[in-house]
């Protein structure tokens, strides 16, 4: 697929984006625009700049993989999926539908260009890195990149995960941390203490970039430096704010898995224009 080297380009696709959740989840009725909306420019920066991957051989070796470890957020992944060539862009209508491909979270068995099913928090890491370690044994220069919600850092497997990458030295893999402050329960560090992060990845063995999830060319600049890392696994945390573009929507704990009524969602559109 042919990159966008715009970085305006790449802001106005993800404007796009988030007007594609909200519509998409006020349709379905349900759904989760906070963590969609958090993590809309590291999408695009992923599927229209970073990836290496073919919408029309979903399944070519050369690719790289991504695997959404917080799959409740897949209305970004299913906009930038439909508007790089997975699907018709009509389709996105169907999020959660009976029969539909589009399901509450991603499901591998029913749309091409979905690397694993997700949903159960905090078992993508671990799916991510038998990944690399395969790629490794065959030689492989295909990346492989990990989406992870802030909340969900509060499962032990993350990091039982994080512990084999640093040991095995996995410098093909490139977690992402989606750091809006707040999961379903409230603060994230009023439910479980997360700080100091930073330093945490770092005791790990991992090489540790932090940048503004929301400046297009601080999120492209944190992936150049990723790939640069030839012996860690490397991580980017992105600070971001949940709900980012709607303003009823930001920073509100409330928004994390709740759909907006039509008089909302009329209100959020035009603040996305």
């Amino acid at each position: 697929m042919n990159k966008i080297t715009s970085v305006n380009e790449l802001i106005d696709l993800t404007k796009t984006v988030r007007k594609d959740i909200v519509e998409m989840i006020h349709i379905a009725g349900s759904g989760h625009p906070g963590g969609s909306l958090s993590s809309a420019e590291l999408f695009v920066a992923l599927y229209f700049n970073e990836l290496n991957h073919n919408p029309e051989n979903p399944l070519w070796s050369e690719r790289d993989r991504f695997v959404l470890s917080k799959g409740h957020v897949c209305p970004a992944l299913y906009s930038v999926m439909a508007r790089s060539g997975y699907f018709p862009v009509e389709e996105l209508k169907t999020l959660r539908k009976l029969n539909s491909r589009l399901q509450g979270h991603p499901d591998m068995r029913k749309l091409p260009g979905i690397e694993v099913s997700t949903g159960s928090l905090g078992q993508g890491l671990s799916v991510a890195i038998g990944m690399a370690l395969g790629l490794r044994a065959d030689k492989k220069e295909n990346r492989v990149y990990c989406m992870l919600g802030d909340g969900e850092l509060n499962e032990g497997q993350v990091w039982e995960a994080v512990m084999s990458a640093g040991h095995y030295k996995l410098n093909n893999l490139i977690a992402l941390v989606d750091r809006n402050n707040l999961q379903i329960d409230g603060v994230t560090e009023d439910v479980m203490q997360l700080e100091p992060l930073k330093d945490k990845w770092i005791s790990f063995n991992w090489n540790v970039i932090e940048c503004n999830g929301h400046e297009m060319s601080e999120v492209l600049n944190a992936f150049e430096k990723a790939k640069k890392e030839k012996v860690k696994p490397s991580v980017i945390i992105a600070h971001t704010v949940k709900g980012k573009g709607v303003s009823f929507m930001e920073d509100k704990a409330g928004w994390h898995g709740k759909s907006p009524n039509e008089e909302e969602k009329c209100k959020a559109l035009e603040e996305l224009l």
